[in-house]
C-alpha cells in the first residue's frame, strides 16, 4: 500500500493518474482498451469471527553465507548455527529450509524474482506475469483491513540492487516506501475532514476511469476472436482488482485509524536504527490489523558505519572467501539476524484479537533471491520460516526432482494455502506443496 497521507488528483499536485493508483494500493499498466465486460464483483467485509492469518516477508539482495546460515544435518535441531544462534528463543517456532530455489540464473539479474519465481523479462509468457507471493495474500484482505498489503525497504537503492521485492499481476513493480516517517503517517495519522472530501473525489475520479475502461472493454470483446478474448478476459480480471482496491480506499475513508504508543519517527538516520523502527511499525500494524500482509526489503548498497565498519554490505558480500571480507559481512549479517529475532519476540508478545500471540497467525519468512552473492549464485537460496501455525523446530533439506533442487514455489504454494488461499493448487513454477511443515 503506498500512498502519501493526503492522496490529491492529477490537477492540483502534480501526480499522474497511475501514481495515485498506486497510492491506493494497487498498480496496472491501464493500456487503450475499449468497453463493459460483466457487472464487477461487490467486496464483502471478511467476518469478525474467521481466524485472520497474517504474512510477513523479509528479504536482502545478497542472500547470507551459506555454512553459517544452514544447519549441518537434517532434522529437529541440535546445535544452530553461527549466523542463527540470535534465534535461539525462537528455535521451536522456525525451520530452516535447504535444497530451495527458483532454478534461475543471472545474479543480481534474478534476484527480483525471489517472491515470483518468474523473471520481469519472462514475466509475459505467464498467465499472471510475476506476481508474488504477497500481493497474491493481499488479495484475499481486500475489504478486511485498510492496507490490503504495504510494501517498504529500509533506503532505497538504484541499479542491480535496486529493491524490486513486490509485482502485481499486470507485472508492475509496486514501488517501497522508504521512509519510516511517510509509513507511520500512512499508518496512524489521521487525515481532516478536507482532506478526506478530497480523497473521496478522486476515488470517484478514478472510478469513472475504470467505468470508461470496463465499457470499451465489452464493444472491443465482440470484435475479437477467441485467443483475443481470453487475452481480454485475462486483463480484466487485473483490472477488477484495481476496482476493488478503490473501492477499498473509499470504505475506510471516514474510519479513524488506531492510536498507537509510538511518537512520529524522524526521517534518515543510520541502518541500526531505520531496521528496529520499520520492525516495530510493521508489527504495530499487524496487531492494530491495519493490514495483514506485509514485506520488508534490505537494501544492498547500505553505509554499514555505524556497525563499526568501513565500506557497504554489497562490496562486502564479494569476499571470495578471504576472512578479511567474510569478518564484516557476518556482523552485517548477524545484525539482521538480531534484529529479525528482535521482531519475532514482539510478534509473540503482542496478541491478536482472539488473546493469542500474534505469532501464532503470522508466517514470517526471511531469505533472499540470491544464493552466493559472492558467486552470483541463485542456487540454495536461504529460507527461513517462522510462525503461522507451521510445524517448526527443524531443518528441511527439500528433495531433489529430477535432479534438480525443489521449487520455491512449492514453499510459498503451501504458505498461501495455509494464509486460506486453498483455491491456488501450485502458485507460478510449484510442481506440489511441502508436507514437512504441516502438522
Amino acid at each position: 500500500m503506498h500512498k502519501t497521507n493526503l492522496p490529491r488528483t492529477p490537477q492540483r499536485s502534480g501526480v499522474s493518474r497511475r501514481q495515485w493508483l498506486r497510492g491506493v494500493g494497487v498498480t496496472i499498466a491501464l493500456p487503450l482498451l475499449g468497453r463493459d465486460l460483466d457487472a464487477r464483483t461487490p467486496i464483502r467485509n471478511g467476518s469478525t469471527s474467521e481466524q485472520a492469518m497474517r504474512m510477513v516477508c523479509v528479504a536482502n539482495p545478497l542472500g547470507f553465507v551459506g555454512e553459517d546460515f544452514f544447519p549441518t544435518k537434517a532434522g529437529k535441531f541440535d546445535e544452530l548455527p553461527r549466523l542463527l544462534k540470535p534465534l535461539k528463543d525462537h528455535r521451536e517456532n522456525m525451520t530452516v529450509i535447504s535444497n530451495l530455489d527458483h532454478r534461475l540464473t543471472g545474479g543480481h539479474q534474478s534476484v527480483h524474482a525471489f517472491l515470483s519465481g518468474i523473471r520481469d523479462n519472462e514475466s509475459s509468457s505467464w498467465a499472471n506475469r510475476n506476481v508474488t507471493l504477497d500481493q497474491i495474500a493481499a488479495e484475499k484482505c481486500i475489504g478486511k483491513v485498510r492496507f490490503p498489503s504495504i510494501v517498504a525497504s529500509v533506503g532505497a537503492n538504484s541499479g542491480e540492487l535496486e529493491c524490486r521485492t513486490s509485482w502485481t499481476r499486470t507485472g508492475v513493480n509496486v514501488p517501497p516506501i522508504t521512509q519510516a516517517n511517510r509509513l507511520f503517517k500512512m499508518l496512524f495519522a489521521n487525515e481532516t475532514k478536507q482532506q478526506r472530501t478530497e480523497y473521496r473525489r478522486v476515488v470517484k475520479e478514478n472510478s469513472s476511469v475504470l467505468d470508461a475502461v470496463f465499457r470499451q472493454a465489452n464493444d472491443l470483446k465482440r470484435e475479437l476472436g477467441t485467443s483475443d478474448q481470453r487475452k481480454l478476459d485475462e486483463y480484466l480480471n487485473s483490472v477488477r482488482s484495481v476496482e476493488k482496491g478503490l473501492v477499498n480506499a473509499d470504505q475506510w475513508i471516514d474510519t479513524p485509524k488506531p492510536n498507537v504508543d509510538l511518537p512520529e519517527p524522524s526521517d534518515g538516520g543510520p541502518f541500526t536504527q531505520r531496521l528496529p523502527l520499520f520492525y516495530d511499525l510493521l508489527a504495530l500494524a499487524l496487531q492494530t490489523d491495519s493490514t495483514r500482509v506485509a514485506t520488508l526489503s534490505i537494501p544492498g548498497n547500505l553505509p554499514v558505519t555505524d556497525l563499526g565498519l568501513s565500506g557497504n554490505y554489497h562490496a562486502f558480500s564479494h569476499h571470495g572467501k578471504t576472512e578479511r571480507l567474510r569478518k564484516p559481512l557476518f556482523i552485517i549479517e548477524q545484525y539482521q539476524m538480531q534484529q529479525f529475532s528482535r521482531f519475532l519476540a514482539k510478534l509473540g508478545q503482542l496478541k491478536s484479537a482472539d488473546d493469542r500471540p500474534l505469532l501464532d497467525s503470522t508466517m514470517v519468512l526471511c531469505g533472499s533471491g540470491m544464493g552466493n552473492a559472492s558467486s552470483h549464485s541463485n542456487k540454495n537460496l536461504p529460507i527461513l520460516l517462522a510462525g503461522g501455525g507451521f510445524k517448526h523446530g527443524q531443518h528441511v533439506i527439500a528433495p531433489q526432482e529430477s535432479h534438480r533442487r525443489t521449487p520455491l514455489c512449492n514453499l510459498f504454494t503451501t504458505m498461501l494455502q495455509q494464509f486460506g488461499c486453498e483455491e491456488i493448487e501450485k502458485f507460478s513454477r510449484a510442481t506440489g506443496t511441502m508436507s514437512e511443515l504441516q502438522s
